[in-house]
């Protein structure tokens, strides 16, 4: 690797013109760690047979791809509010963006997976198990990591090329690739339409793929002769699609914003990049647990049975 011998780590930031209120801001962020409710959705589909079934396997997928963005992003993030510490080296730095752009993408991919089970629980309800079966289901996920691992694994050994002589300071509190390949000294234009192919190929081409499986969805409810099958039919979806819109809706702003926003406000990247990462991984358990009847029951009995 060829590194300028002054620029061996970078200088992550946290929200800009708030430096003096770190302290008080790591209060939320610590108790967002600490009572994470990936783990308990994880823990509650773990002990509960009833749940074992595709639509909570999948729901088990997207819980640990978002506890894996928390646990990736928490070093960081707490080292700047909790303890004031902002500098991070460089190989830290890369496997932190490693995992954090692998997550996104089995996210992603976890998110397309869920759209074809609700496509198959209400076109063929009947073959739904039989279609869904545990082993095709495994091998399912098992394609959306290797597919992930395949596409993001050059981006670090790309970034490791170049010698960082411009300023190593990072206008967020975490690494990514858009943000740590703008400050080489080289040429990044492979790196840019390398990191431009995988959000078309994998974000852009899933997100197409859902909003496809929508469209069958809508077409095989609106041919249901019961209005009020129609609703539940829907009602089935609603989660996924908070869910859906909670990953893409953020993570399509920030990519725009590197890319053409050069002019756009610090604080609202920052904002943005905290909604990107912070958000889904929070809301996605809270959105599930209320839709889902026979999951909200259950975590309410588990803290029943916990407090007695």
């Amino acid at each position: 690797m060829a590194f300028d011998s002054d620029r061996s780590s970078f200088i992550v930031m946290g929200i800009p013109g708030l430096e003096a209120a770190h302290i008080w801001i790591s209060i939320p962020f610590s108790t967002f760690y600490i009572i994470i409710g990936n783990s308990v959705i994880l823990f509650i589909i773990k002990i509960d047979p009833s749940l074992h079934e595709p639509m909570y396997i999948f729901l088990s997928m997207l819980a640990i791809t978002d506890l894996g963005l928390s646990i990736a992003t928490m070093p960081t993030i707490l080292s700047v509010y909790l303890f004031n510490s902002r500098e991070i080296s460089l190989n830290a730095c890369f496997a932190q963006l490693f995992f954090i752009h692998l997550l996104i993408c089995s996210e992603s991919s976890v998110l397309l997976l869920m759209a074809f089970d609700r496509f198959i629980a209400i076109r063929n309800p009947l073959r739904y198990a039989s279609i869904l079966t545990l082993p095709r289901i495994s091998k399912m996920g098992l394609v959306c990591v290797l597919r992930s691992v395949s596409v993001i694994l050059p981006i670090p050994f790309l970034l490791q090329r170049f010698q960082y002589c411009q300023s190593n300071i990072l206008s967020h509190c975490y690494c990514i690739n858009q943000e740590v390949m703008k400050l080489a000294c080289s040429d990044i234009r492979v790196n840019s339409i390398y990191g431009l192919f995988i959000t078309v190929l994998i974000l852009g081409l899933d997100l197409l793929l859902i909003f496809l499986s929508y469209v069958m969805i809508l077409k095989t409810v609106l041919s249901i002769a019961s209005y009020a099958e129609c609703l539940r039919a829907l009602n089935t979806c609603v989660s996924h699609l908070c869910a859906v819109l909670l990953f893409y809706m953020p993570i399509t702003g920030l990519s725009v914003i590197h890319r053409f926003g050069e002019g756009s406000s610090p604080l609202f990247q920052t904002v943005l990049s905290y909604i990107y990462l912070l958000v889904p991984p929070l809301m996605n358990p809270v959105v599930y647990s209320m839709k889902s009847k026979h999951l909200h029951a259950r975590i309410i009995r588990t803290k029943a049975g916990s407090s007695i």
